[in-house]
């Protein structure tokens, strides 16, 4: 499935991440271009993901496990819904890659603090 959309600077732009936050857009389209350090910028020092089980603290960390994720399954992401509460942003997304029934659908839990993501939940 190609979504449809326009190109801002070098991001395709859908309906969807159209209207994504500026953060959240900007992370998902580095997801995909598969830019760790973009990707990391998104969240704070002190920041934490929780994702197949385990819990990544602080940028280090994080950085470690998304070219670990990345090297192992290759994925993408398109974002297909989103619901906004307050600091917390719920985006379910599309997940395609190289892991065993591939496509599937996840939510990301995102808590946003000062510009930056704060914590990020993976869930089913």
């Amino acid at each position: 499935m190609t979504p449809e959309g326009r190109f801002v600077g070098r991001r395709l732009e859908t309906t969807m991440t159209a209207k994504l936050p500026p953060l959240l857009a900007d992370f998902f389209a580095a997801t995909n271009a598969h830019d760790v350090d973009s990707m990391s910028s998104a969240f704070s020092e002190e920041a934490v993901v929780h994702d197949e089980g385990g819990d990544h603290r602080g940028v280090l960390a994080i950085r470690a496990w998304m070219t670990k994720t990345l090297e192992a399954y290759d994925y993408e992401v398109e974002p297909l819904e989103l619901r906004l509460t307050g600091s917390e942003a719920v985006v379910r997304v599309l997940l395609r890659g190289r892991f065993p029934g591939s496509p599937i659908t996840v939510a990301h839990h995102f808590t946003l603090s000062g510009g930056t993501i704060a914590r990020l939940e993976i869930r089913p």
